[in-house]
C-alpha cells in the first residue's frame, strides 16, 4: 500500500482504539484495557482536532496516484474521521440522554461479553471500572453545560434512563454485569475468587455509586429542564437544523434534505399497500390494509407465549439460513454465529441486535434476542428479524469484514451506519428469494418491517425537522404500520433520543437494490448473484458512494 496512506490508516486505527477503549476490548485489543472513554469537553475538543487532522491528511493525498483499493481506504477514512469530528462539534453530549444506546445502558449490555485472557488484563479490568466515577462525573458536567446553553435532552429519554438505572441499582451485586466478566483460563479457583471479590468491591464502591450519582443528577437537575414531548425533536434547539443536517449525512453518507427523505418514506409506504393486499387476502382472508394492520397488531394467536418459543424460533431460522448461504455467497465467514438473550436493560432495549466476534477469536458473533414480555413479541416477524441480525444479515457482513485480508484494520470496523443497516434490511427480502421463510404468514413480517423502516423516514424527519410532537409520531406510525402500540412507543422514543440513525436502514436498502438492478441491467446473463454479494461484502463497511463505484467497476469488468 502507498506508504503514507498505510501509515495514516494505521495511526487512525490506533487512535480509534485509544479513544474508545471499551470498544477496543470488545474487539480483542487490550492496549488500553484499564482505561475508560474520555467524555469531557477538553477530551472532545482534542478528539475533534485529531479527527480533522486525519481527514485533512487523507484529503491531501493525490487520489490519481492510488490503486483502486487505496482509493477506497482514503475515501472511508475521510468519511469516518470527518463525519465523527463534525458530529462531536455539534456537542451532542450537552443534550444526549439516550435510553437505547446511551453510555450507561451500552455498558450494561457489553460488559458481560468482556473476557480477560490473561491475569494482567484481568487486573486492568478492575482498574477500568475504578475510573467509572470520573466518566459519569464528566457526563453530568456536559449536561450542565447544555442546561446553561438551553440545549437540553427530551423528557421521555431522561425519564426512561432514570427508570433503567433504578432497575439496575435494585438488582443484586452478585449478578451485576460488571462483576461477571470472563476470567483468564489460567486462574485457579482461589485466584478467580479473589479477583471476583475485587470486582465486586469495585462495583459496590465505585460503579453503583457512579450510576446513582448520574441518576440523581438526571432527576434533580436535568429532568426539570428537559424538553417536553411536544418539542421532542432537535428542531427545537437553537442550532437544531444544523444538528439534524449533520446527523443525516453521518448516518446516510448522502447529502439528502429532510423533506426529500420524508417524501421517500411516504412513497415507500404507499408502494407496500399492494403487497399487503395480496398476502393479506391469502393469509388473513382480507385485502383491506387497515384490517390487516389490526389483525397483525391485535390477534393473540400471532404472538409468542414463552421466551423459550422465541429462542427456539430464532435458532431454527439461523440454522436454516446457515445451510442455504453457500448457494448465494461465494465468500463465507469462518467465525460462527451463536444466539443469546439480551442481558440487563432489555425492557427498553431493541427487539434484537448483533455483536461482532472478537478479532482474537475469544468470542463468536452473537445474535442477541429480546425475550422480555413474550406475549408482546410477534411470531410473524421473528424470521425477518433473525435474517436481518444474524444470517445472512449482520453476521455475514461484519464477520466477513473482520476476516478480510490486505485492508487496513480501521476499514474492517468502520461505523458506516447506512451500509451496515442497509445490508441488514436488504437481506430480509433476500431471504425470501432464497426460499427461507416458512410460509406466507412469516412473509407478512417482511412487509411489517418494511413499513417500520419506511415509517422511520417519515417520523424521524417529522419530529426533528418538521416539529412533530411525540404523540403525532406515534399516531402516524399506528395508522401506517401493523406494529404493536408498545413497539411503536419504544421506537419513536428511540428516534427522539438518537436523531438520524433510523434513516440508515431504508436509505441503505434502497441503494443496494438499485445497484443490483443496475448491475443486472448492465451484465444481462453474465450477472451472478454470488459475485454481486461478494463485491458488496468484500471491502468492509463503505459509504454508499464508494459502494456504487465498487459495484459499477465489477459490473463493467
Amino acid at each position: 500500500m502507498h506508504e503514507q496512506l498505510a501509515n495514516l490508516a494505521a495511526d487512525y486505527w490506533a487512535y480509534t482504539l485509544e479513544r474508545s477503549p471499551t470498544e477496543g476490548f470488545i474487539y480483542g485489543n487490550y492496549d488500553h484495557a484499564d482505561q475508560m472513554e474520555d467524555v469531557s469537553r477538553a477530551g472532545e475538543d482534542a478528539t475533534i482536532e485529531r479527527l480533522n487532522g486525519f481527514a485533512d491528511a487523507a484529503e491531501a493525498l493525490d487520489r490519481t496516484g492510488l490503486t483502486p483499493d487505496e482509493r477506497v481506504t482514503r475515501a472511508v477514512l475521510i468519511e469516518e474521521a470527518r463525519g465523527a469530528a463534525t458530529e462531536l462539534s455539534r456537542r451532542h453530549a450537552e443534550f444526549a440522554v439516550d435510553h437505547t444506546m446511551g453510555f450507561h445502558v451500552t455498558l450494561l449490555q457489553l460488559v458481560p461479553q468482556l473476557v480477560a485472557p490473561t491475569p494482567e488484563i484481568a487486573d486492568a479490568l478492575v482498574g477500568k471500572w475504578s475510573k467509572l466515577g470520573h466518566t459519569f462525573d464528566d457526563l453530568v458536567k456536559r449536561l450542565r453545560q447544555g442546561i446553561a446553553r438551553d440545549r437540553t435532552p427530551p423528557r421521555i429519554a431522561v425519564e426512561r434512563t432514570i427508570a433503567q438505572i433504578d432497575d439496575y441499582l435494585e438488582s443484586s451485586v452478585s449478578t451485576d454485569p460488571f462483576a461477571l466478566a470472563g476470567a483468564p483460563e489460567v486462574f485457579d479457583a482461589t485466584t478467580e475468587d479473589a479477583w471476583r471479590e475485587r470486582l465486586r468491591e469495585t462495583v459496590r464502591d465505585v460503579v453503583r455509586p457512579a450510576y446513582a450519582a448520574y441518576r440523581n443528577a438526571l432527576r434533580n437537575e436535568v429532568l426539570p429542564k428537559a424538553r417536553e414531548p411536544e418539542e421532542s425533536g432537535v428542531r427545537w434547539l437553537a442550532d437544531g437544523e444544523e444538528v439534524y443536517a449533520d446527523a443525516i449525512r453521518r448516518h446516510t453518507s448522502l447529502d439528502l434534505t429532510p423533506l426529500d427523505i420524508h417524501q421517500i418514506g411516504l412513497d415507500e409506504i404507499a408502494l407496500l399497500e399492494a403487497e399487503y393486499r395480496e398476502l393479506g387476502a391469502r393469509v388473513l382472508g382480507t385485502s383491506d390494509v387497515n384490517g390487516i394492520y389490526d389483525r397483525l397488531r391485535n390477534d393473540p394467536d400471532l404472538r409468542f407465549c414463552t421466551a423459550a418459543e422465541i429462542v427456539d424460533t430464532a435458532q431454527s431460522v439461523m440454522d436454516r439460513a446457515a445451510a442455504a448461504i453457500p448457494e448465494w455467497f461465494g465468500r463465507l465467514p469462518q467465525t460462527d454465529c451463536v444466539m443469546a438473550e439480551i442481558p440487563q436493560g432489555a425492557e427498553d432495549g431493541p427487539l434484537a441486535y448483533y455483536l461482532p466476534p472478537a478479532v482474537d477469536g475469544s468470542r463468536p458473533g452473537t445474535y442477541f434476542i429480546n425475550t422480555t414480555d413474550p406475549t408482546s413479541r410477534t411470531r410473524f416477524e421473528a424470521e425477518a428479524l433473525a435474517f436481518h441480525e444474524s444470517i445472512p444479515g449482520h453476521h455475514l457482513q461484519l464477520a466477513i469484514a473482520q476476516e478480510l485480508e490486505n485492508i487496513p484494520d480501521f476499514r474492517k470496523h468502520a461505523l458506516v451506519t447506512v451500509y451496515v443497516e442497509g445490508w441488514g434490511l436488504y437481506t430480509e427480502r433476500l431471504a425470501d428469494e432464497m426460499g427461507l421463510y416458512t410460509d406466507d404468514l412469516t412473509r407478512l413480517g417482511i412487509l411489517s418491517f418494511d413499513s417500520w423502516r419506511a415509517g422511520r423516514l417519515v417520523v424521524d424527519t417529522g419530529m426533528h425537522a418538521l416539529g412533530w410532537s411525540r404523540q403525532e409520531a406515534i399516531d402516524w406510525m399506528a395508522a401506517n404500520s401493523p406494529q404493536a402500540p408498545n413497539n411503536i412507543a419504544n421506537e419513536v422514543d428511540r428516534y427522539i433520543a438518537w436523531p438520524g440513525q433510523a434513516l440508515a436502514y431504508k436509505i441503505g436498502q434502497r441503494e443496494i437494490f438499485r445497484l443490483r438492478r443496475d448491475a443486472e441491467s448492465m451484465m444481462g446473463d453474465r450477472f451472478d448473484i454470488r459475485g454481486f454479494h461478494d463485491v458488496v461484502l468484500g471491502s468492509g463497511p463503505v459509504p454508499l458512494g464508494v459502494l456504487g463505484e465498487l459495484v459499477g467497476t465489477w459490473a463493467a469488468s
